[in-house]
C-alpha cells in the first residue's frame, strides 16, 4: 500500500529541520511515544538504528527505525519495522516561501502477517489518517510550541 501526504508549515525550512532533527522533540509530536533508544550507528546518521516504543490505546508497540538517506534540509528517508509491517518513509522538505515549508511524505507499507494484510486491505485510510495526524501535530509543535504531552 502506497500513499502520499503533504502539509505546509508556517515556518522557514531551517527552523522546521531544526525541530525535526531532534530525538528529544519526538515526544512533543509523536503521540503515544514512550521512549526512543539508539541501537547502532551514530544517532541520526545514515544506517543508524533506533528502537521506538509507543502506546496506542491499550496496546504497546515497538518498532525499529533505520535511516536510509539523510540529505537535510532537502530529504530524509527511513524504514520502520514492527511485527508484520515494513514501512518505507520518504520525506521531502521544500521552501514554499521564505517563511513556509512544504513537507511531502511518501509512505509505503509492506505487510508480512495475515492480520496486518487484512487491516491494510480493509482500512487503508486509517494508515493515511495516522500519518497526517503526526504531520499536523508536528506543524502545531513547530508553529505554536504545542506539545501532545499536554493533552
Amino acid at each position: 500500500m502506497k500513499y502520499s501526504t503533504e502539509i505546509i508549515i508556517d515556518q522557514p525550512r531551517e527552523k522546521v529541520i531544526e525541530k525535526l532533527d531532534s530525538v528529544e522533540n519526538l515526544k512533543h509530536w509523536q503521540r503515544g511515544l514512550l521512549k526512543a533508544e539508539p541501537l547502532s550507528g551514530k544517532l541520526g546518521a545514515e544506517g543508524s538504528k533506533m528502537e521506538l516504543h509507543y502506546k496506542m490505546g491499550k496496546r504497546e508497540l515497538m518498532m525499529i527505525e533505520t535511516i536510509l538517506k539523510r540529505e537535510l534540509p532537502n530529504k530524509f528517508h527511513a524504514t520502520y519495522d514492527t511485527k508484520g509491517v515494513h514501512n518505507i518513509q520518504k520525506n521531502y522538505f521544500q521552501e514554499a516561501s521564505a517563511n513556509q515549508t512544504r513537507w511531502i511524505s511518501e509512505s509505503e507499507f509492506q505487510f508480512s502477517s495475515f492480520p496486518m494484510k487484512v487491516m491494510g486491505f480493509v482500512m487503508p485510510g486509517a494508515f493515511k489518517k495516522q500519518s497526517l495526524k503526526y504531520m499536523k501535530d508536528f506543524k502545531a509543535f513547530v508553529e505554536d510550541g504545542k506539545s501532545v504531552l499536554n493533552e
